[in-house]
């Protein structure tokens, strides 16, 4: 790809803006997707992170970056969800607290790993975070007329997927939406809804994590931040109307893509 951000590739004059304005473009094209398909079916990661590392983009950072785009590209996904009135708000006190504090002490564990581990972490998570965003699919929507409320399975549950996050990411958003619809019997729109405001909650605690840690490009962040901000808006309207199938299709399609040439790229050196 372009490596915009590897310090040991030099380029002079206008060459050197024409990589990064196209780069930064395929970046606001990727959190675009990216926001539009996190809405609806979760796993935002799956694209970003693998986007930021083929522009050479270190792994720390590019995780940090995720976060970046991610907890602010969420909020218009919540706005419509709360909007359409779809978040179960009974179980948000018992997930809110611990989702944030898994995810805070997954991405300190997450930091302490050298580059070179955590590229060859990331490739070997992503079929996870993948399975993950896919299998959802698979739940059929719960025929009960009120959703249950489970407090300590909800407070254990979004601890560990909040340490996911935190520590790698990608699928976070379906896991909750699996928990949700299995464990409290959530309808799959009060799933995506709700889990919206844990994914949130786990997104800042990993947010302060990284940004303690200097691991954020805020200025260049800021076009993807509202491109994220419009998929997700556009994409959580999509979900309140539809089932989203066609999306989880093509997030399968083009993240298989995207792991394979990570793969290649990690594995083999290209």
């Amino acid at each position: 790809m372009f490596h915009l951000f590897n310090n040991s590739i030099f380029i002079e004059g206008s060459i050197i803006a024409q990589y990064l304005v196209v780069g930064i473009l395929l970046l606001v094209v990727a959190s675009f997707i990216a926001g539009y398909i996190d809405a609806i079916a979760g796993g935002a990661g799956l694209i970003l992170i693998p986007a930021f590392i083929l522009t050479g983009l270190p792994p720390q950072l590019a995780l940090g970056q995720e976060k970046l785009v991610s907890t602010i590209g969420t909020i218009a996904a919540i706005k419509n969800f709360v909007k359409n009135k779809s978040v179960i708000w009974s179980v948000i006190p018992a997930g809110l607290i611990s989702a944030l504090a898994g995810a805070y002490v997954g991405a300190k564990v997450i930091l302490l790993l050298p580059a070179e581990t955590l590229s060859l972490v990331i490739v070997g998570l992503l079929p996870i975070g993948l399975i993950s965003a896919t299998v959802k699919g698979k739940i059929k929507e719960s025929t009960e007329n009120e959703a249950k409320t489970n407090f300590l399975a909800i407070f254990v549950v979004c601890f560990i997927v909040g340490f996911y996050d935190g520590f790698f990411g990608p699928g976070t958003g379906s896991l909750f939406i699996i928990a949700l619809t299995v464990i409290n019997k959530f309808g799959l729109l009060q799933a995506s809804a709700t889990s919206k405001i844990f994914n949130f909650s786990s997104n800042i605690g990993a947010f302060v994590a990284f940004a303690i840690a200097g691991k954020m490009a805020y200025v260049i962040g800021i076009p993807m931040i509202v491109a994220s901000l419009l998929g997700n808006h556009i994409g959580s309207i999509h979900a309140i109307r539809t089932n989203g199938e066609i999306i989880r299709k093509v997030l399968f399609v083009s993240v298989g893509a995207m792991m394979l040439t990570l793969s290649v790229k990690y594995f083999i050196g290209f």
